[in-house]
This record gives C-alpha cells, structure tokens and sequence, in this order.
C-alpha cells in the first residue's frame, strides 16, 4: 500500500536540494513553484512517517499484550489512530487540481434584480475581503463599475496569500468553490411596502496566472483607449486613461479603468485578460478529459443558484452540499470557513470515488 510515497520522498529529497541552491532564488517564479511543490509533498511525507510508526508502535503493544493486559488496548488505540492517519494519507495523495496553489481573481457581476442585485454584489465582496482577512491574505480591487446606490454592477479583485500557503489552503483552492450564482431574499432598500424580493449576483473565481502559464502574443491584441467614466458625483477623466484590451482568437474583452494612467490601467487589464485565458484552457482540458467536472455557471439567473442567502430567516444554504445554517449574519462578516468546508468535503469524497476510494 502506498507505493507511489517512495518516489515522492525521493522527490522531496530533490527539492530540499533545490531550495538549498542559493541561484534558484534570482528565479522568483521556479523558487514560488518550488516552494509549493515542497510543501505539498512535506505535508505526505510527514503523514507517511507517522503511519510507518504508529505501524511499528501497533506492533510493538501487541506483542507486549502477551504479558501485560493493558498494552491490548493501547494497541487498539494506536491501531485506531494509525487508521485516521491512513484515511487522512489517501487524501492527500488523490490528484489535486494543479491550480490549486494559486492565488486567485474573483469577479463578482450584478444580475436579475438591476440596484438590489448591484447592492448584493457589494455585500458579497465584503464578505470574500473579511474573508481574506481572516486567513491572512491580501486583496487589491483590479477594476470596478459602481452603481448609483453604492453598489457594484461589476467589480474583480486579486486575492493573494502571504509566503508559501500549505496545500489545498491557497486562495483558488478555497474560493473556487464561490463560483456560480447567489441569490438573495430580503426587502431591498428601496422597497416601501416590506416586501421579500428575490435577486441574484454572479461570481466567477479564476486562478490567477503567471506570464509562465498563458502566452500572449501581442499581436493578438487589439487595445483601445477610452475616457474613464464613474457614479453621479465623481470627477470626470479628461484625459484616455481606461483601457480595453481584446484578445481577438478567443474574444475575450476585459477593460480597466480605476488606475489614473493607461500604462496602470493596461497592466491591470492583461493580470485579468491572463487569468481568463488559463480559466479557459482549463475548462477546455477539463472538458476533454471528463465530462464530470462542473464548470461555473456563466448567467445570472436567479433559478441558476448554488447559494441562497436569506435575510428573514438569517439563513444561509449551499445547494450543491446540502450544507444549511442559521449564522447569515456571521458568514457576511467573513465566517466562510464551514460553507467552504462542505464543498472541499464533496470534492475530496468525489475524487475519492473516481480513483476507486
């Protein structure tokens, strides 16, 4: 059992080599990769060494148990926790998607339900960004178009992890999950009479993509320059700072127009415009290879959901895992932690079930 740890220490053992090398820094792309790589293969390799003991440890009491009764059931308590470590061991070593060390960008659109929904979208932002908080990471707001009330029609933002995050802990591998469709049930601000309204806002979560990962041909780009505009009340741009780039092979159009300068805005854009082309590519992989991977809902229908947020009853339901609690409130201000949990769970227990677990 377990035969493929073997070569992944014998690889372990390589990369501790390879960090100890002085020239690989001057590198910061290979040496994050490195880094990541080596903590994921660490994370085995110290489960595998505690299930080897607590194998020898399970040995050792039973034998002892022939002349002292107590030892029988230490054995079985080791055996029980060498069982935990074995379950937790073949987790760790199901595939993992391989985007799941990077960091991420996240787009939250308004959708059916025009200033509410716009209103929402901002709600959901500030809910990623406590979240964030939370787990020690940054975030920087790339683009965003405000609605007259304060809310966001669109708005994307770079999520990022501080060093070397542990496995399955980097932000694409949490937030991916976020991507789809929200709906919200709640009297809406500019409703008179008390009434539940129902509206939705998109999310979509790529992973963010080094210039490694996507090339882009210049050529392929066409970037025209435009003058920024924004809300009731904001100064207008005098000059053509905002910037939109279109990625003429595949159509992809991203525009950027927070930055004050084109050259600011322009780099902004080309972070997202990267982070959707690798998006693509891998739902297009995924796609290839099977059928069983869900992509992220593309429309903002309401009847289109994964999550519902119900103020009335500070409830919160994730439709995909089943998962229901009664902590609205709390989760708004960033307790995601146990929504999220559900949905690495179902994943984890679907890879499971696909690699014959």
């Amino acid at each position: 059992m377990f035969e493929a740890v073997e070569s992944l220490i014998a690889e372990h053992a390589a990369l501790e080599d390879e960090l100890a090398d002085p020239s690989l820094h001057s590198d910061q792309v290979r040496a994050r990769r490195v880094n990541q790589r080596y903590a994921e293969l660490s994370a085995i390799v110290r489960t595998y060494r505690d299930w080897q003991r607590l194998g020898d440890d399970v040995d050792a009491a039973r034998e002892l148990s022939a002349d002292d009764a107590d030892f029988a059931a230490e054995a079985d308590q080791l055996a029980t926790r060498r069982s935990e470590v074995e379950e937790h061991l073949r987790r760790l070593l199901i595939p993992r998607d391989p985007a799941d060390s990077k960091d991420a960008i996240l787009e939250v659109k308004s959708g059916e339900g025009g200033e509410e929904s716009a209103l929402f979208a901002g709600d959901l932002l500030r809910m990623y960004t406590r979240y964030a908080e939370q787990r020690g990471w940054s975030t920087e707001i790339l683009d965003a178009t405000e609605s007259d009330l304060g809310g966001y029609k669109s708005v994307t933002v770079a999520v990022k992890a501080k060093g070397t995050p542990a496995p399955g802990e980097a932000p694409y591998a949490l937030l991916k999950f976020e991507g789809g469709v929200h709906r919200v049930q709640r009297v809406p601000v500019t409703e008179s009479q008390g009434r539940v309204h129902t509206s939705a806002a998109g999310v979509l979560v790529m992973p963010e993509a080094e210039q490694v990962d996507v090339s882009v041909d210049e050529k392929d780009l066409r970037i025209d320059v435009f003058r920024s505009s924004g809300p009731g009340g904001q100064s207008v741009n005098t000059t053509d700072s905002a910037v939109r780039i279109t990625h003429v092979p595949t159509g992809i159009v991203v525009s950027c127009q927070n930055e004050k300068s084109q050259l600011q805005n322009k780099e902004q854009a080309m972070r997202i415009l990267r982070a959707r082309l690798l998006a693509a590519a891998q739902e297009e992989a995924a796609a290839e290879a099977s059928d069983a991977r869900r992509s992220q809902v593309r429309t903002v229908d309401r009847s289109e959901r994964i999550r519902t947020y119900n103020y009335p009853e500070n409830r919160i339901s994730d439709h995909r895992t089943g998962y229901k609690s009664y902590n609205l409130d709390q989760v708004l201000d960033g307790a995601l932690d146990p929504v999220i949990e559900s949905c690495v769970s179902a994943e984890m227990n679907a890879r499971l079930e696909a690699v014959g677990g």
